[in-house]
């Protein structure tokens, strides 16, 4: 596996928003979904809204790996369910980076439900 740069870190990590596609069984790429992505601890992380039940979220825990794309940058990624060591981190940088939103879209990101959708992005 490979590392990200620091430019890209920068610029995903920076990014609004970020498209993510899991891979279907037979390769290809499914169609890619928009969400929210915060850096935290020197890594990318995402989270599902709709908690354990999301769509998105299911078939990237599936396949394992998928691609992504923010900021100027597409990179395969593996999709890595993070521990419960980096919660507390990862809840800060969706505060510190969407908290003008307000409370109410914000808090579906932060919640208990979705904290435990937590995944890491690894490049590949």
């Amino acid at each position: 596996m490979t590392s990200w740069t620091k430019e890209e870190l920068a610029k995903i990590g920076n990014a609004e928003e970020l498209d993510i596609a899991s891979h279907r069984p037979d390769g290809t790429l499914r169609p890619f979904v928009t969400i929210w992505v915060v850096r935290a601890d020197g890594d990318l992380y995402v989270r599902s809204v709709n908690g354990r039940s999301g769509a998105w979220f299911l078939r990237a825990l599936a396949a394992g790996e998928g691609r992504i794309r923010a900021g100027g940058v597409e990179r395969d990624v593996a999709f890595e369910e993070a521990g419960s060591a980096v919660q507390a981190p990862v809840t800060a940088a969706y505060h510190e980076k969407y908290d003008r939103y307000g409370p109410s879209i914000v808090g579906t990101v932060v919640s208990v439900e979705s904290a435990t959708t937590t995944l890491r992005l690894v490049p590949k």
